[in-house]
């Protein structure tokens, strides 16, 4: 099997939020997460302009702030739970931390978009926008 080891991820913007550490965060987007600004830059333009507000969109995100070393945790930190392979779980800290947020539009100023729920942390690179299809909840 041959893998590439020239494989390059560039962001496509970063995220505005009052979520500063990972002890800050929620869990999850739906436990009490804040609304967040995602503030694109110059180049992705037309990629953004058949989004509207009240979308429902997926934005994944780099968690630059992982650990990309750790391949079991328990689930939630919850040290009842038995170790899990974090393939098996949302665990932020894994080889490659993408993450994914499913995220409803609030607003649109130029390059920002206003989103809601987000659990990432100011900063956080943004990789990519996808729609939401069918029922993925």
């Amino acid at each position: 099997m041959h893998v590439s080891k020239d494989l390059v991820i560039r962001p496509i913007g970063r995220v505005e939020s009052t979520l500063t550490t990972r002890e800050d965060a929620p869990r999850q987007g739906d436990e009490g997460a804040p609304d967040a600004w995602l503030v694109f830059t110059e180049n992705v333009r037309e990629a953004l302009k058949d989004l509207t507000v009240g979308d429902d969109v997926i934005l994944i995100t780099w968690f630059d702030r992982a650990d990309r070393d750790v391949l079991a945790v328990h689930p939630r930190n919850d040290l009842a739970r038995p170790m899990t392979g974090v393939f098996s779980t949302r665990s932020p800290d894994r080889p490659n931390p993408l993450a994914l947020h499913r995220v409803t539009i609030l607003a649109i100023n130029d390059l920002r978009l206003q989103v809601s729920n987000l659990e990432a942390l100011d900063g956080t690179p943004l990789v990519d926008v996808k729609p939401v299809l069918g029922d993925e909840r």
